[in-house]
C-alpha cells in the first residue's frame, strides 16, 4: 500500500487515473483509497481538486467501460479464460443473470460500490445482454454521487485523515517490534530445549559406556585366565 501511495504522490493525475483504472478492472485496490489520495493532495495544494475530481471519475468510469466492452466483444468465449474465472465463478456468473433479469439498474448501482463483485458484474452485465445506456446511466449516476462524496469528505478532513495515517505507522512499528521480540523469544526457547535434550541424551548415554566398558574389561581378564 505505500508502494501505490508513493506512485500517487509523484504521478499525481495520472498515478490516481491509473490506479482506479486497475482497481476498476478487479485488480484488489480499494477505489477509496486512491480518492482519499487525490483529495489530500488537493487539500495540500500539490493538484487543482478541479481537475483532480474529474479525473476520479474518469479512471473509475473507464474500468467499468472496458470490462463492459470486453464482454460484449467476446461474450460467452471469456468466461473460459482463467483470469476472468478468478473473479466470476460459475455460481456467481448465474447469480448474477438473474440479477440483472429481475433489477438491472439496482444491480449496477449496487455492484458500484462492493469491491470483489465490481468487476465480475459489469462484465457480466453485457453478457446478460443489458443495455449499453442502460448500464451507463446506471454506472455513471452512482459514480458521480460517490465518488464526490468520498472525494469532499477526504478533502474538508484531511487533517484526521492525517492523524489517523500517523497512528497507523506508529501502531505498524510497534507491531513490528512486537514480532521480532516474540521471534527472539521463540528462538532462545528453543535454543535452551534443544541444549537441554543434547544433556539427556549425553547423560543417559555415559552409564551405557561405562557398563559396556565393564563388559569389556570383564572378557578380556576372562581370556586372560583361561590362557
Amino acid at each position: 500500500m505505500e508502494a501505490l501511495q508513493e506512485f500517487v504522490d509523484n504521478f499525481t493525475y495520472l498515478g490516481v487515473f491509473a490506479v482506479l483504472l486497475l482497481g476498476s478492472l478487479g485488480v484488489p485496490i480499494p477505489e477509496e483509497m486512491p480518492i482519499i489520495a487525490a483529495a489530500v493532495l488537493s487539500h495540500e495544494g500539490i493538484v487543482r481538486w478541479w481537475l483532480a475530481l474529474p479525473v476520479c471519475l474518469l479512471g473509475v468510469l473507464s474500468g467499468d467501460m472496458v470490462l463492459y466492452w470486453v464482454g460484449r466483444r467476446w461474450g460467452e468465449q471469456v468466461l473460459n479464460w482463467r483470469v476472468v474465472r478468478l473473479v466470476l465463478s460459475p455460481t456467481r456468473e448465474q447469480w448474477l443473470k438473474a440479477a440483472y433479469r429481475r433489477h438491472t439498474l439496482k444491480t449496477v448501482v449496487t455492484a458500484r460500490h462492493v469491491m470483489g463483485l465490481r468487476a465480475a458484474a459489469f462484465l457480466t452485465a453485457s453478457i446478460a445482454r443489458v443495455s449499453f445506456w442502460k448500464f451507463v446511466v446506471a454506472d455513471a449516476g452512482a459514480a458521480v454521487l460517490g465518488v464526490p462524496l468520498g472525494f469532499g469528505l477526504a478533502y474538508f478532513f484531511t487533517d484526521q485523515i492525517k492523524a489517523i495515517v500517523a497512528d497507523v505507522h506508529r501502531a505498524e512499528r510497534w507491531l513490528g517490534l512486537a514480532v521480532l521480540l516474540a521471534l527472539a523469544a521463540t528462538l532462545a526457547v528453543g535454543g535452551w530445549r534443544w541444549h537441554r535434550r543434547v544433556g539427556t541424551e549425553h547423560l543417559d548415554e555415559e552409564p551405557f559406556a561405562a557398563a559396556v566398558s565393564a563388559r569389556d574389561d570383564g572378557r578380556s581378564l576372562d581370556r586372560r585366565r583361561a590362557k
